[in-house]
């Protein structure tokens, strides 16, 4: 009867975050998460509003809030290939380029208008990275839409 049935001693591997996930991770680095809007990619007419999500940030080294864009990929794949979105999107909210601000953490693309503060900066790296898990390699219930 067990014939089929394969039993491994290694555990599976973690799937990225949601946005829910993603802000408690981001919370408990100090950083506080407000006016979240879901499907708000920050460009009129963009099929990545399915996938992104608006919000203001602050905390650590930032003390004024700032407005961010979390776009949320279902895997490496999708990661990439929308890449390019994302850059051509962000010139429709981002008032001046030089301040410019992105972190890729495969599968999902912060950005926004800066400057962030450097402590900030590092934790959210840091915090999508703990919430990325096997960083979108595989499916799991964590990702949007590619």
């Amino acid at each position: 009867m067990l014939a089929g049935c394969t039993i491994s001693s290694s555990p599976p591997a973690p799937t990225p975050a949601d946005f829910g996930g993603i802000s408690q991770v981001l919370r408990d680095d100090g950083i506080t998460v407000s006016d979240v809007v879901s499907g708000d990619a920050g460009c009129p007419g963009s099929d990545l509003a399915r996938a992104a999500i608006h919000f203001t940030m602050s905390g650590l080294d930032q003390p004024e809030p700032v407005s961010a864009y979390l776009y949320i990929f279902n895997d490496q794949a999708a990661f990439q290939r929308r890449a390019g979105d994302v850059a051509q999107c962000a010139q429709s909210y981002v008032t001046d380029p030089a301040r410019f601000e992105s972190i890729d953490v495969s599968p999902y693309v912060l950005a926004g208008q800066g400057p962030w503060g450097s402590q900030l900066k590092a934790q959210l790296r840091a915090g999508l990275t703990t919430a990325a898990g096997n960083g979108g390699n595989g499916a799991g219930p964590g990702g949007g839409p590619p």
